[in-house]
């Protein structure tokens, strides 16, 4: 993987006890200084892979359960 100075590395990378890449753990955790104090960690799952991205449902009540409650 080659590293990109603006991205950084997903979090189950960076807690693996194997560390193979080409850079040092903490550039891969943070890449910009700026970063150490307002670190974002990004979901990097996906629902079904492409097909979960591109049709999300909803595990919600139908609308119409929420009207009759009232």
């Amino acid at each position: 993987h080659a590293h990109r100075p603006d991205a950084g590395t997903a979090a189950a990378s960076l807690l693996a006890t194997e560390w193979k890449r080409p850079y040092a753990r903490e550039l891969g955790a943070y890449p910009v200084a700026a970063l150490r104090n307002a670190k974002y960690w990004p979901p990097v799952g996906r629902v079904d892979n492409v097909y979960g991205d591109r049709n999300l449902f909803c595990s919600c009540l139908p609308v119409e359960a929420y009207a009759e409650a009232e």
